[in-house]
């Protein structure tokens, strides 16, 4: 036990990518109880995903490419030293060796399962980009390898019959289209193909339409139709997921609940299908050359972009080991200058609220306090951290004796208004 607990120590230190001090002081005593999560828990969720699916992805990685004998080396070496070994810093080499060095202070030399469990998953894939040559100066250099698993599920049969679906919506009165366009970006984020490595693709099959916690009605008084709203969405998975929260922003532009929206991405391959920029480009061709009402979303969202109404951003913040309370400057002018940020997606929820065992009943507008302006989160439940519910609704839960935080099988519209009272 002496260990776990100086891993522990060494957690709380390094959470936040630093040990100096800053925003340091006496905390909540629910925030001092609220251990930072680490893998090194036999059973865990967080365990499974560096023991099992880790292992899992990097063979599905080195399947997909004919990669040559220098990136099946690094790829071998990558696998035993998350199964057996400790964290190596990047090489001096790397474009980004200090800023990890930094991000890594006191973690490196220690077993991946010691450190904390957002950071391991982040330094993972970045290690296993490094290992593919996504960085370096070789033919390799900037090859998504998360790529075919991208394009095989855009290509899919089942997008095909989602599209469709929307022409039934195309005369739905708007309230009632908006609500349903609403679920559809919430519960779009099953098709998680990080998720279904491990789990196949029954863990995205049938669901309860119930949502956990559901403060939709909030969102929808910051954005009325007709306001002069701006809106940052903060975006996670590509293909399946995001085509939905595109319809989604094509509906906020049409029907002007929004005059503006900028769709933050990530810079670089991150978590398996997190979306990047050719991902928005692929997921708007896919709609654009649909037919019917799917089409017609497509031109719209293509024209929004060419006038500057949907603007993609790419800020490098979004591919960091560090919860959001330690965004950059810039990012955080961005978000205090939109009418509301809406956060898609689990591992954008863990680095909103904090990666750490959290009392359920947390108030989510406490969690999210020193985010800068209102702020929304969409999410499907994949891991183990949750605010803001209710006590029946955590009783009930904890009852069904399912594993209701990681299965995939609830979500959640959680949202904190400016001034919002807490949930």
């Amino acid at each position: 036990m002496s260990g776990e607990r100086e891993a522990r120590n060494m957690a709380e230190k390094t959470a936040h990518g630093r040990d100096d001090g800053v925003g340091s002081g006496p905390r909540p005593p629910s925030e001092e109880s609220a251990q930072v999560i680490l893998s090194n828990e036999p059973g865990s969720f967080a365990r499974g995903v560096l023991a099992d699916r880790h292992p899992a992805l990097i063979r599905q990685v080195r399947e997909a490419f004919p990669y040559g004998p220098r990136q099946h080396e690094a790829l071998d070496a990558l696998l035993e030293q998350n199964n057996n070994g400790v964290i190596e810093p990047l090489a001096p080499s790397e474009p980004d060796h200090e800023q990890w060095s930094v991000w890594g202070r006191g973690l490196f030399g220690r077993s991946w399962f010691d450190a904390p469990f957002l950071w391991a998953e982040s330094y993972f894939y970045r290690r296993l980009l490094g290992a593919t040559g996504y960085f370096g100066p070789s033919p390799w250099r900037g090859v998504d390898p998360f790529a075919p698993f991208k394009q095989a599920e855009l290509r899919g049969t089942a997008v095909d019959e989602e599209l469709r679906a929307l022409d039934a919506l195309a005369d739905v009165p708007a309230d009632e289209r908006v609500t349903a366009l609403l679920r559809a970006s919430v519960w779009g984020n099953r098709a998680d193909l990080g998720f279904r490595v491990t789990e196949g693709d029954t863990a995205s099959g049938t669901a309860a339409d119930d949502l956990v916690a559901d403060d939709s009605p909030l969102l929808w008084r910051l954005l009325p139709a007709g306001a002069d709203a701006t809106v940052a969405v903060v975006a996670d998975n590509a293909g399946r997921e995001l085509i939905p929260d595109l319809i989604l922003i094509d509906h906020l532009l049409l029907h002007r609940h929004a005059e503006r929206i900028m769709l933050h991405v990530k810079p670089y391959p991150y978590f398996v299908s997190d979306a990047m920029t050719a991902d928005v480009v692929d997921c708007l061709r896919r709609l654009a050359e649909a037919p019917g009402e799917a089409g017609r979303i497509g031109s719209r969202l293509w024209d929004a972009v060419a006038t500057g109404r949907l603007e993609i951003r790419a800020h490098p913040f979004f591919c960091a080991p560090l919860p959001y309370e330690e965004m950059p400057a810039d990012l955080r002018a961005e978000f205090a200058a939109a009418t509301v940020t809406v956060l898609k997606g689990d591992l954008n929820y863990r680095r909103l609220v904090g990666d750490r065992t959290w009392d359920a009943t947390t108030p989510f507008a406490h969690r999210t306090a020193y985010f800068p302006g209102a702020v929304a989160a969409l999410r499907t439940l994949k891991s183990d951290v949750v605010v803001g519910l209710e006590q029946k609704t955590l009783d009930a839960l904890e009852g069904s004796g399912a594993a209701w935080r990681t299965s995939g099988t609830q979500a959640l519209i959680q949202v904190r208004g400016e001034t919002g009272p807490p949930r």
